[in-house]
């Protein structure tokens, strides 16, 4: 799902290789566009906040692996 402008800047609606004019949509289509692009807005959010936890636990890993080259394990 994409969303461009078309002549006269009107938006248009790109939905599984179909174009569509976005404002002779009734409103009913319009609040489910609306609704994909929250859900994708979300969808980008968390997927940057997984990254960001995932380079947090690489960076404790190292930590911990650094610090515990200095101490002798157990048999």
């Amino acid at each position: 799902m994409t969303e461009t402008k078309g002549p006269k800047n009107d938006p248009i609606l790109t939905f599984e290789g179909k174009r569509y004019s976005l404002n002779e949509l009734p409103n009913e289509l319009k609040d489910l566009v609306r609704g994909l692009q929250v859900a994708d807005t979300q969808l980008r959010m968390h997927e940057d906040t997984l990254k960001i936890l995932s380079l947090g636990r690489q960076s404790l890993a190292m930590q911990l692996n650094e610090k515990l080259s200095k101490i002798k394990p157990i048999d």
